[in-house]
């Protein structure tokens, strides 16, 4: 059990399925096998002109209940001037 009793992942697990994610994997959850991943926000296919800033990505398994979190690649920024592409 996690913080205000939610169940989440090991890191390892968390780690996985971030990655599979951001990869735009097909999802399973990496703890009880189940396919049913809840992602909040969904997923959005057609590229949206306003991006939504310091938005926080939820995975969510619909069997076990075990949840992860992660702020998206488009969000974050080096913390180093000289790490900017």
């Amino acid at each position: 059990m996690g913080r205000r009793a939610i169940k989440e992942y090991r890191a390892a697990e968390a780690l996985q399925l971030i990655l599979a994610d951001r990869d735009k994997e097909r999802l399973a959850c990496p703890s009880c096998g189940h396919q049913t991943i809840e992602r909040t926000p969904k997923r959005r296919f057609v590229p949206s002109m306003r991006q939504d800033t310091y938005r926080q990505v939820t995975l969510r398994c619909g069997k076990c209940g075990r949840q992860a979190a992660y702020v998206p690649r488009n969000v974050t920024q080096p913390s180093h001037p000289e790490l900017t592409y």
